[in-house]
């Protein structure tokens, strides 16, 4: 224990040592900064004594130059007979004039060379956009039984041409709203009409849709306005008859699993657009409204291809004017997504698709393109201005829609002469592309309690005697005018 004791005080005393070494370089250290510190701060010293010295003698100078400034003052006041605010109010004003004209010329000849660039780059952007998204197809339509498919339809354009059309009891319905079956022999209507009709009226309350059985030959006519039970009910059908099993049972079973089928198919379609077109991050519900559009048509053009059209359109008009071209094609894709639910829900698709994309927490910037994209509302910002040129031209692009321009301005005619047809009209305007009627009536003639009335006989007086997609406003305006002259 002795010999440890030793040992481990001569280590301490070997520590110890060591560390006052140590301490004693540090101390010379520091000294010899010290010393340095103090050397610079003297420097530091004389040469803020300089800069005052000169500081001073600027001051000198200054206070020199102000007397000569204000001794040359007084002598040109003393010349001109002017003070030195007269003179440079003078100055001022002269300068002003010379500016205003200058400036005028200036922004004239701005506006002149930024108009004629920016239609130069708008006709390049949508050349080039259109030549980008050069559609291969000319015309698709998922209704089932298409004009070629099924001559016995006769003009499907002008269902009441009697030259074409034969006697059929349903033509009052839309032609969007129409599918046909298309049976091996007339024996197979009677089998699926069933024993006291009880197969139609089955396959009637499972599907929701109407089963119009006629004399036309070999052919079930389904009607209804949801698309998607529309199309349920025709597979289903074509199921039924290629099995031969026909009865409410089988039935049952066969819609059902149609319904499935269905389903899986529209959520199939939607993530395929969505796929197609780069867009990511949808919500699910979103993707089956775009499935959706694969069964819905507007004169004859497909509502998801055209979708697809207006997002590769927009993305490349986009691009071109080094914009965010994934929140265009976003913007596109998802535009008329109000078409899937517009036969359900009140209001334009357009207002329909903002309400939806505000549902499922959509970017502001495309619900705000989506309502606008009809020019219903002013568009906000560049994208929604883009998106009414993108939509007009997949809409217009030759093949794209049935509706020639013929027809389209015989449609707005039409709007235009049911609203002439009553008494107090003044004039009235179809707008909006048909989508809304304006009509200004005579205010002596119509009181306001007289405005609404008129308004909603105007409105049925177009569902009787017009066929059109959507929907049509009806906007009576009547406005009193007080004029005297002064004299």
């Amino acid at each position: 224990m002795r010999q440890d004791f030793e040992k481990e005080t001569k280590n301490r005393k070997i520590e110890i040592s060591d560390m006052e070494k140590r301490l004693i370089q540090k101390e010379e250290n520091i000294d010899r900064r010290v010393g340095l510190l103090e050397k610079k701060e003297k420097d530091i010293e004389a040469k803020y004594e300089n800069v005052r010295k000169q500081e001073d003698s600027l001051k000198v100078k200054e206070a020199q130059v102000q007397v000569l400034i204000a001794e040359e003052k007084e002598r040109l006041q003393k010349i001109s007979s002017l003070s030195a605010e007269e003179a440079k109010q003078i100055l001022l004003n002269r300068l002003n004039e010379e500016l205003n004209t200058e400036k005028a010329v200036l922004i004239k000849r701005q506006d002149e060379e930024l108009r004629d660039s920016a239609n130069k780059k708008a006709k390049e952007v949508l050349s080039l956009s259109i030549q980008r998204c050069a559609a291969e197809h000319t015309v698709e339509t998922t209704i089932s039984g298409s004009v070629a498919k099924w001559p016995f339809l006769g003009n499907f354009e002008n269902p009441r041409d009697e030259r074409s059309t034969p006697n059929l009891p349903f033509w009052g319905i839309s032609q969007q709203s129409l599918s046909v079956v298309t049976l091996p022999n007339d024996e197979m209507k009677g089998r699926v009409i069933g024993r006291e009709g009880r197969n139609i009226r089955a396959l009637e309350q499972a599907t929701g849709v109407s089963v119009i059985i006629d004399d036309t030959p070999e052919a079930i006519t389904l009607s209804s306005f949801d698309i998607v039970r529309r199309e349920i009910a025709r597979l289903s059908l074509e199921k039924l008859i290629a099995d031969g099993r026909i009865h409410p049972g089988r039935i049952e079973e066969i819609v059902e699993k149609t319904k499935k089928e269905i389903e899986e198919k529209i959520r199939e379609e939607g993530e395929h657009a969505a796929f197609e077109t780069g867009v990511g991050n949808l919500h699910p519900e979103l993707i089956k409204l775009l499935g959706r559009l694969k069964y819905r048509t507007s004169f004859g053009q497909n509502a998801l291809q055209h979708s697809k059209e207006v997002s590769f359109l927009l993305g490349a008009m986009a691009s071109e004017l080094r914009m965010d071209f994934k929140l265009a094609r976003r913007i596109g894709l998802l535009h008329d997504i109000g078409k899937a639910v517009d036969y359900q829900v009140e209001g334009t698709h357009a207002k329909i698709g903002a309400d939806l994309s505000r549902r499922y927490n959509e970017i502001p910037s495309v619900t705000a393109a989506i309502e606008a994209h009809h020019e219903e509302i002013e568009p906000q910002g560049l994208y929604g201005i883009l998106a009414v040129a993108a939509d007009a031209i997949s809409a217009s692009r030759p093949g794209a829609r049935r509706e020639t321009l013929e027809t389209y301005v015989k449609r707005l005619e039409k709007l235009e002469s049911i609203a002439n047809l009553f008494k107090g009209v003044e004039k009235s305007y179809a707008i909006q592309a048909g989508r809304e009627i304006r009509v200004i009536v005579q205010p002596e003639k119509i009181s306001d309690a007289d405005a609404i009335n008129l308004a909603r006989e105007i409105r049925k007086k177009i569902e009787e005697g017009m066929e059109y997609p959507g929907q049509i406003k009806v906007t009576v305006v009547r406005e009193t005018r007080a004029v005297e002259y002064a004299k």
